[in-house]
């Protein structure tokens, strides 16, 4: 039988970015953004406040774009600060590079195992999949999952008991599969 896992993100995370004031290194989204409009030109920004000194930076949304390329419902979702699209933009690679930004995870999202009645068989096979593009490590996933320790995941991994047909060294943010013996 395959269990299912879900990765869920439980806030927004800290977005990483050197502070101009402070020189602090994380910012928090509050989901605000604001638009300006020179003629028929269109910026959008995503306003992010510093968690030392709470100054506000903005981070490009849309810059110098033609008013009528804009999708109206995108339009209306900027107007609105759609907390949603604030989730979305953050996690989109292009806007990612264009801010020159990274996302801090930690203590953002947990993991669904739907239950632990699973971990009294002999073999239990498991798939764990990503609500949002989260970088966790597999084998703290598994072992937050099984109630067992990362050094413990690792030895499981060593002696061929614990396989996958992914890469369990190192971060993973796409779903994967993979089977326990005991």
């Amino acid at each position: 039988m395959l269990n299912n896992w879900v990765v869920m993100p439980t806030c927004l995370p800290l977005v990483l970015r050197r502070c101009h004031m402070c020189a602090s290194e994380r910012f928090r989204a509050n989901g605000k953004f604001r638009v300006n409009a020179n003629h028929k030109l269109l910026d959008a920004w995503l306003l992010v406040l510093c968690t030392s000194c709470g100054e506000t930076a903005k981070l490009t949304v849309l810059e110098r774009v033609n008013v009528r390329s804009v999708r109206p419902e995108l339009l209306d979702r900027l107007h609105a600060n759609d907390f949603g699209l604030t989730a979305e933009l953050l996690q989109d690679p292009v806007v990612q590079r264009r801010n020159r930004i990274a996302l801090d995870w930690d203590d953002a999202w947990r993991l669904d195992t739907g239950g632990s009645d699973h971990m009294d068989r002999e073999a239990i096979d498991v798939s764990v999949r990503f609500a949002a593009r989260i970088p966790v490590r597999p084998v703290r996933l598994i072992a937050e999952g099984c109630g067992l320790s990362r050094a413990e995941v690792e030895r499981l991994i060593t002696e061929g008991k614990l396989v996958s047909a992914v890469r369990l060294s190192g971060k993973l943010s796409d779903d994967f599969t993979f089977t326990l013996k005991r």
